[in-house]
């Protein structure tokens, strides 16, 4: 009874699958949700976003040069106490301040993402249809005033010729 039937795909419309497997990857879609998603807790890092920067061990920040060592038990100790030290006070301040922080940054990162889909995108999208009409009038004056004027000034001065002598 409708003018217009929506096209059947061949694994069918994406909303009645014909077949199984179609529907079953749609229910798992449906179930695994991105705010529970698995998180790996091995590789903290799977983007390498602070590879460069926080990867500072002992060498990099405490070394001896050639002639100029401490007692081996002293050394040993210093790299010990570095070590555990900026893990375990990481770990502190991360128990401290990690849940805070997600929380501002959540905050941040929605607000971002809320600004750019409903007030940055749409403003630009409207700015380039509205410019996209000006356009069209600035080319027509342009090609229909200047066009003839810079044809004439070019036939004009094309007849010009200029030749350079060196007397001496």
């Amino acid at each position: 009874g409708f003018l217009y039937a929506a096209p059947i795909r061949e694994q069918g419309n994406i909303y009645k699958p014909n077949n199984k497997m179609m529907a079953d990857e749609l229910s798992e879609k449906a179930v695994r949700d991105v705010h529970t998603k698995e998180i790996d807790l091995v590789n903290r890092d799977p983007k390498h976003l602070n590879d460069d920067v926080v990867k500072i061990d002992f060498e990099d920040v405490i070394a001896e040069p050639e002639g100029t060592h401490s007692f081996d038990g002293i050394w040993k100790a210093s790299f010990t106490t570095f070590t555990v030290t900026k893990y375990w006070f990481y770990r502190l301040l991360s128990a401290i301040f990690g849940i805070p922080m997600a929380l501002i940054w959540g905050i941040y990162f929605a607000i971002l993402s809320f600004l750019h889909i409903w007030a940055v995108v749409p403003c630009i999208r409207s700015y380039l249809i509205e410019i996209q009409c000006i356009s069209r009038v600035y080319s027509i004056c342009i090609h229909t005033f200047c066009d003839p004027l810079f044809e004439a000034i070019g036939k004009m001065f094309s007849s010009i010729r200029a030749t350079v002598r060196k007397e001496i």
